[in-house]
């Protein structure tokens, strides 16, 4: 097995012509959203709101970073974060309704 030269693209002649390679070589920006997310390839934010109906207090931290704008490093990010904030923001609401109802009736 000598020296491997770990390339991730495929240089034989059966490949040659079938794929593109996703890079733009005007801006060099592109190439870093190559890789895969992180939490199992769904990302900080899918991976929070799914996490969320477990335990809600990952929805706010999901959502503090939506807020202070985590997307920017990621735009990928974006989506699922949104997904959180909003879960946070209807958690919070049924919270507050279950508290006063539950306030009114046991007072």
């Amino acid at each position: 097995m000598g020296e491997e030269h770990l390339d991730e693209f495929c240089h034989c002649q059966g490949c040659v012509g079938k794929y593109t390679l996703l890079r733009d070589e005007e801006n060099p920006r592109l190439a870093i959203f190559e890789r895969r997310l992180p939490c199992c390839g769904c990302g900080i934010g899918w991976s929070s709101f799914l996490l969320g109906f477990l335990c809600p207090l990952i929805w706010y931290f999901a959502a503090t970073l939506y807020c202070c704008k985590y997307y920017n490093r990621d735009p990928r990010e974006r989506p699922g974060l949104a997904t959180s904030a909003v879960a946070a923001l209807i958690f919070t609401v049924l919270a507050i309704i279950t508290l006063t109802v539950t306030l009114i009736i046991y007072k």
